[in-house]
């Protein structure tokens, strides 16, 4: 039973993680937009800071999949024995 329950949390982490980046990669493309269509000689600096972001944005969903695979294959097998 214990043994489940770390697995439900790693899907867990894993989904809920991949749902925020989306989420968070909708705005900063909306924003990017935005930005651009009011003022477009900026457009190229918007870009560059949106991709500094978009980079930092991207370890959120790589460290929940760091996580949770710890939690599956050391975690769970430890609970089980």
């Amino acid at each position: 039973m214990a043994a489940s329950l770390v697995y439900i949390a790693a899907a867990l982490l894993i989904g809920l993680g991949a749902l925020g980046t989306a989420i968070g990669f909708g705005s900063l493309g909306g924003k990017l937009l935005e930005g651009a269509a009011r003022q477009p000689e900026q457009a190229p600096q918007l870009q560059g800071k949106m991709f500094l972001m978009a980079g930092l944005l991207d370890a959120v969903p790589m460290i929940g999949v760091g996580i949770g695979m710890y939690l599956i294959f050391v975690v769970a097998p430890g609970i089980a024995a």
